[in-house]
């Protein structure tokens, strides 16, 4: 009988614990979805593409959280994009504490012992012309990410063994890459998604830096214009996340000087306080109501202790009008952080007013028959025409809910 209560006690301790630990690791679940490599299609073969590990990186300090060597996928271009080359920076969170990045270093986010060896290339990255009309015969490559910093943290945590070497995983990669053909591109693209899509904007001037005059060299973030907004509660959940994030991986030393020289490290892993001062070529895409944002940043449940965000936060279509009015305000504020950037001629813009997260890798967002559209273009022609310079691409939808082609993310 007293073994009996016992076990009864440890499962329920072990069923809070859960729940903690579910509701502490539920932004990685989210991310999971948000990244989806699109929807499913009976008999959809996306091609799969084998993981590359930088074996030159150990020597460099170059490591994931758990000291194993980080890694690319890449499929070589052919014909008329044999040398030019797409760089994905694959997209995932962050690790602001200790507790966080230990947890980290055990999945695919913190170590390529946990990575999947064969991921899916579709969307931006699709081989296939009717999927991917400018770049599917590139050089297309997905690095993998595994620091936890957007790639550029460079300090450690002994006690915990725990490497934080973002920004050395960035130049090892591109020193592999240069040295497979890379340097003798004549187009590239440097583009990521979510935290990826944060570190295209932090190291487009880097990627800029590597090539001569004679190569075109262009940026792309996706769902990477994460703002310091204000969550439901009046608070800043976004800036203590990221605050703990520069302070534990040593991000300081990193970041911009021209941000650094006037504003505290936080703000400048800020892309609202970096993206006006980028002299490469940046397009900027992401969605008004970013699905992340909304879950992670306005109204996380630490924020909203009871409750009241709860199924809004998961399906916009449960949002009251109140709700609505809030988040029009940070569509608001976004519309804002872009206004001086968006005057420059080089630049490009889709803001779309979507309940979505990254949408270059997802075949069904980037360019598909129902795929998102404003005024009539897809993504991937938006993208496309700023690009090769066909077009001056400012696109900016009008407010939820005029927009019926999104595809809009809801969760359970």
């Amino acid at each position: 009988m007293k073994l009996l209560w016992v076990g009864i006690a440890f499962v329920v301790v072990l069923a809070k614990w859960v729940n903690g630990f579910v509701e502490f690791s539920l932004n990685e679940t989210e991310i999971s979805l948000m990244e989806g490599f699109g929807v499913s299609k009976a008999g959809y073969n996306p091609l799969m593409v084998g993981l590359t590990l930088i074996h030159g990186a150990g020597a460099k300090g170059a490591v994931c959280l758990d000291g194993t060597l980080p890694g690319y996928h890449w499929h070589r271009g052919y014909g008329s994009g044999a040398n030019n080359w797409l760089i994905q920076l694959e997209g995932g969170g962050w690790c602001n504490n200790v507790r966080n990045c230990v947890y980290r270093k055990k999945t695919r986010r913190g170590s390529s012992t946990y990575m999947e060896k064969l991921i899916p290339f579709t969307g931006i990255l699709s081989e296939k012309a009717q999927e991917n009309p400018d770049f599917y015969n590139w050089n297309r490559v997905k690095l993998r990410y595994c620091d936890g910093a957007s790639f550029t943290g460079d300090s450690e945590h002994k006690g915990a063994q725990l490497q934080f070497r973002g920004e050395r995983i960035w130049w090892a990669a591109m020193e592999d890459l240069m040295s497979k053909g890379m340097r003798n591109a004549r187009q590239t693209l440097l583009s990521g998604c979510s935290a990826g899509g944060l570190a295209s904007i932090l190291h487009c001037d880097d990627f800029k830096s590597l090539f001569s005059g004679n190569t075109r060299v262009k940026c792309l973030s996706d769902a990477g214009l994460f703002l310091d907004a204000v969550d439901v509660s009046g608070g800043r959940t976004l800036r203590n996340l990221y605050s703990g994030v520069v302070g534990l991986q040593g991000v300081g030393k990193s970041l911009p000087r021209i941000c650094t020289n006037h504003l505290d490290p936080t703000s400048c892993f800020f892309p609202q306080n970096l993206i006006a001062s980028v002299k490469t070529p940046l397009f900027i895409l992401n969605a008004a109501y970013d699905s992340w944002q909304i879950q992670s940043s306005l109204a996380p449940p630490s924020a909203d202790p009871h409750g009241f965000w709860h199924e809004c936060r998961l399906n916009h279509a449960k949002c009251s009008s109140t709700q609505i009015h809030f988040l029009q305000g940070f569509r608001n504020q976004m519309l804002k952080v872009i206004s001086r950037f968006s005057r420059s001629r080089q630049n490009g813009l889709f803001i779309n007013s979507c309940f979505a997260h990254c949408q270059t890798e997802r075949q069904d967002t980037w360019f598909a028959d129902d795929s998102p559209v404003i005024r009539n273009k897809p993504i991937a022609l938006a993208v496309g025409d700023w690009y090769f310079d066909r077009a001056a691409v400012k696109d900016i939808d009008c407010p939820y809910p005029c927009d019926n082609t999104c595809h809009n993310l809801v969760f359970r």
